[in-house]
C-alpha cells in the first residue's frame, strides 16, 4: 500500500482546489492507497478513509500565513516519508503539482483589462505589485514551475501561460486533465424539473433567461455581459449569481436602461436548479484558468458563451467564444448563436481531452510506481 499526501491550504469541499483536493483524496483512497489530506485547517470532514494532517496557521496577514503552510507543509512531508506527495496549493515540496491557478504574471497582465483605464486600474496594479503575499507567491511560483518538477495542468491555457512565463519549461512535458463536474447532479432537466426551475426564478411564458455565475463580477465579464445585454431582444433577462454587492454593475444596467432585465440573485446553492431555468450561460472572462460554471452549464445541456481567455472555452464552438471579453457587440452575436442552438443539445465531451480525476490518479500511480523502482524505493 503507498502512503500519499494531498497538499492543500484548506481542508473543505468548496472552492476550486480545495474540492479537487477532496476529491482526489477520496478518489485516491478508494483505489486502496493510504493518503493523508495536509492543510493548515480543516473546514470540513474528510473523505472516507482519509487521514487529516491539520498544521495549524498562525494569526497576522496572508504573507505569513502563506509562508507558514509551505514551510510547516514541506518540513511535515519530509519527516512523513510519504511514497508521493500531491500539491494543489503554493507548497515548495511536492513531487506532483496540479497547476490551477496559472502564473501570476499572467493573470496580472489579462485581469488588468477588466477595470476601466485610469487612476483605479493603476491603484489596483500597484496595490497587487506591491504586496508582500504576492512577492512571496512569485518565489513560490519559480520553485514549483522549475524545470524538472512534474506538473499537470488544468487546461491547455494554464499549460501556454506556463511556458509564456516560464520559458524554460516545454509544452510537452505538461499533461493537460480538466475538471470534470458531477454528472449527477449537472444533467439536462426533465420537462417538469424545467418548468419548476423557471417559476422558482420567476421566469415568464417567451422570456429568454441567461445566467452568469461567478465571484468576481469585474473579472467574470458582467460589465460586457450588461452591454451586450441592452442590444438584445427587451424578452431577454440576465440572472447574476454570485454574493458580491452588485456596485457600479447595478449601477451600469440602470444607465443602459436595463436594470429591470437585470436580477442579482446573491449566492445560490442550487446551481443546477438555476441552469435548469436558464437558456444560454454567460461568462465572457477576462482571465479564468477553467471555468467550472461552463463545464457545468454544458452539462447541463446548456449552451455557454465565454471568452478565449478561459481555459473551459476550449470545449465551446468557435461561435460561442469571443476573442476580446470588452466587445460587447461580438458578446452579443456570440449569445444569439447560442440562442439560436437550442438548450438541451447533447454534449459530448471532447474525445481529444482529458477530464476527470482518473488520468489524475493514473498519473500519480505512475509516478509512484517509476520511483518505487528508484534506489532506495521511495518517492519522498
Amino acid at each position: 500500500m503507498s502512503r500519499v499526501a494531498v497538499l492543500v491550504a484548506r481542508l473543505s469541499r468548496y472552492g476550486g482546489a480545495e474540492g479537487s483536493a477532496w476529491r482526489l483524496a477520496r478518489e485516491l483512497a478508494a483505489r486502496g492507497h493510504a493518503v493523508s489530506l495536509v492543510c493548515a485547517r480543516a473546514e470540513d470532514e474528510p473523505p472516507p478513509g482519509v487521514a487529516v494532517v491539520a498544521l495549524g496557521r498562525p494569526i497576522g496577514p496572508k504573507v505569513l500565513k502563506m509562508l507558514w503552510f509551505a514551510f510547516a507543509a514541506a518540513r511535515h512531508c519530509r519527516s512523513a516519508g510519504y511514497d508521493l506527495t500531491v500539491s494543489l496549493g503554493k507548497t515548495v515540496i511536492h513531487d506532483l503539482s496540479r497547476v490551477s491557478g496559472g502564473p501570476l504574471t499572467i493573470f496580472w497582465r489579462l485581469s488588468a483589462r477588466a477595470w476601466p483605464e485610469g487612476l483605479a486600474r493603476n491603484l489596483k496594479m500597484l496595490r497587487r505589485r506591491l504586496s508582500p503575499a504576492n512577492w512571496l507567491a512569485l518565489a513560490i511560483e519559480r520553485r514549483q514551475f522549475a524545470p524538472g518538477r512534474p506538473l499537470v495542468a488544468v487546461s491547455h491555457a494554464v499549460r501556454r501561460w506556463l511556458v509564456e512565463a516560464y520559458p524554460s519549461l516545454r509544452e510537452e512535458d505538461i499533461p493537460v486533465v480538466y475538471n470534470l463536474p458531477d454528472l449527477s447532479r449537472y444533467r439536462p432537466p426533465t420537462p417538469a424539473e424545467r418548468a419548476a426551475a423557471r417559476e422558482r426564478h420567476g421566469l415568464a411564458e417567451g422570456e429568454t433567461a441567461l445566467v452568469l455565475a461567478g465571484t468576481n463580477f469585474a473579472l467574470k465579464g458582467l460589465g460586457p455581459t450588461i452591454e451586450a445585454l441592452a442590444l438584445l431582444p427587451e424578452n431577454c433577462r440576465l440572472l447574476v449569481a454570485g454574493g458580491r454587492n452588485p456596485g457600479r454593475f447595478g449601477r451600469l444596467a440602470r444607465r443602459l436602461g436595463v436594470s429591470g432585465r437585470v436580477s442579482f440573485l446573491g449566492r445560490v446553492s442550487d446551481m443546477p436548479g438555476l441552469y435548469h431555468a436558464a437558456d444560454a450561460f454567460v461568462l465572457p472572462s477576462f482571465y479564468d484558468t477553467c471555468a467550472n460554471a461552463v463545464l457545468e452549464a454544458r452539462a447541463c445541456g446548456l449552451p455557454a458563451v465565454s471568452s478565449a481567455d478561459n481555459g473551459s472555452s476550449r470545449c465551446l464552438p468557435p461561435d460561442w467564444v469571443v476573442a476580446d471579453p470588452s466587445d460587447a457587440p461580438a458578446l452579443a452575436a456570440a449569445i444569439r448563436s447560442a440562442l439560436a442552438a437550442g438548450r438541451d443539445l447533447p454534449f459530448a465531451w471532447p474525445a481529444e481531452l482529458a477530464f476527470g480525476l482518473t488520468p489524475l490518479v493514473e498519473l500519480a500511480e505512475a509516478l509512484i510506481a517509476a520511483r518505487s523502482c528508484q534506489p532506495g524505493g521511495s518517492v519522498s
